[in-house]
């Protein structure tokens, strides 16, 4: 048996129509008795950059001596990223160990009857119960899908961060911008602060009086170039307010210069090749433009491009960004993920099973890699990317404290 087989278990055996249920997830925390955290806790929810903002905001946190427990969803390359202490992923035995008391409570549960419980959701639960188990002195989760709907609502945040919000999953979520907003708003209690990123108009009357979080208060230096400076100021404003204040400037400095972002605006070459890969997770026209536009300043041009973008992503505007750039699409098996929208008729499509370092080498030196993070996970996969760590704390960290005024 795999070690994150219970993970899916419920959601691989469930019945046409059947949905996720929050009550069921509900039932297990409690029976895991993690449904109080007992530590401070950072939720971050929106449209793009949720990873991003998580990741950075876990960097401050251990910036400012605090032993941090993330959970984000999905995993990079292995279902172990999902869990992370101070930015490094659980081990595979680790995770087998949750996986065992996951399975033992839901087998006192009994069988599903309202709904399953979703993988993501357990991943949520397991990441909770791992931080207590770890010591963790505070806890960052990044929502699976929405806000109130989402299991990590199951954990009153501190804080709530809140990356750039527009129409995504419409018709689950909200038909419109704004209804998705109030959807992930839902996270936050009354005692929430909640830190966003600039929103258009609509959604932020939506929001209502909220902390906008500006550049972050970091040199932009310490921050991604492109589309996720946003998120990762989001992420450091909330982190601070969490915190209740800054680290020393110069282990801030230290801690955020070794984030590394696999996946988003990354750069890698193909083993044993000449050829270099952009890898983004971009999913709408404004983010596949934006990597393009970083991939020809650094290369000059672009050879080829990669694209997976399932039938509920912006993939009109991605072929607008794309233009006449020749392009290989990329569907994948995941039975939830549906691939049926018409595309140019010049773009070759393929399985991806024919996703390998040798074939990505054929499409020449520069190649861009964009699209969910199911897609960029599974080549930064082939290509044996590292994303073991994702920052290194303070090598002599300040002893272990717990934020003033949070919800510890």
């Amino acid at each position: 048996m795999r070690a994150d087989e219970v993970f899916f278990r419920e959601w691989e055996r469930r019945r046409p129509g059947e949905t996720r249920s929050l009550a069921r997830a509900r039932e297990l925390a409690e029976a895991l008795d993690v449904l109080s955290p007992r530590l401070p806790v950072l939720t971050v929810v929106g449209s793009k950059g949720k990873g991003t903002a998580a990741t950075y905001a876990s960097a401050f946190l251990a910036a400012s001596g605090l032993r941090v427990c993330t959970v984000t969803s999905p995993g990079l390359r292995t279902n172990r990223d999902r869990i992370r202490v101070d930015g490094r992923a659980i081990p595979e035995a680790g995770l087998a160990r949750l996986g065992g008391l996951l399975g033992a409570a839901m087998a006192e549960l009994g069988p599903p009857r309202d709904g399953y419980l979703s993988p993501s959701g357990l991943f949520t639960l397991a990441g909770v119960l791992h931080a207590r188990r770890a010591g963790a002195d505070a806890l960052v989760l990044e929502a699976g899908m929405g806000g109130r709907s989402d299991e990590v609502s199951l954990f009153p945040p501190d804080v709530v961060a809140i990356t750039p919000v527009f129409l995504e999953h419409a018709g689950v979520l909200g038909d419109t911008p704004a209804e998705i907003a109030a959807e992930k708003r839902g996270v936050a209690g009354p005692g929430t602060r909640i830190v966003s990123a600039p929103q258009s108009p609509d959604v932020a009357e939506v929001l209502g009086p909220v902390e906008y979080a500006g550049d972050g208060g970091v040199p932009a230096g310490l921050l991604p170039a492109g589309l996720g400076r946003t998120a990762a100021a989001v992420g450091v404003a909330a982190a601070r307010r969490l915190a209740g204040g800054d680290p020393p400037a110069e282990t801030l400095r230290r801690v955020l210069s070794t984030v590394v972002l696999p996946g988003r605006m990354s750069w890698h070459t193909v083993p044993g090749t000449a050829t270099t890969l952009l890898i983004d997770s971009a999913v709408d026209g404004t983010g596949v433009a934006a990597a393009l536009a970083a991939a020809r300043d650094r290369w000059g041009e672009v050879d080829h491009a990669v694209v997976c973008l399932p039938d509920h992503k912006d993939l009109d505007g991605a072929v607008r960004a794309l233009g006449d750039l020749p392009v290989t699409y990329v569907r994948l098996p995941q039975p939830h993920l549906r691939f049926t929208r018409p595309l140019p008729p010049s773009w070759d499509v393929v399985e991806s099973g024919a996703v390998t370092p040798e074939a990505l080498a054929t499409l020449g030196h520069r190649v861009a890699v964009l699209g969910t993070v199911y897609f960029t996970g599974l080549v930064l996969d082939r290509i044996g990317a590292g994303t073991e760590r994702l920052f290194v704390p303070p090598a002599t960290a300040p002893a272990s404290r717990r934020p003033s005024g949070s919800g510890a």
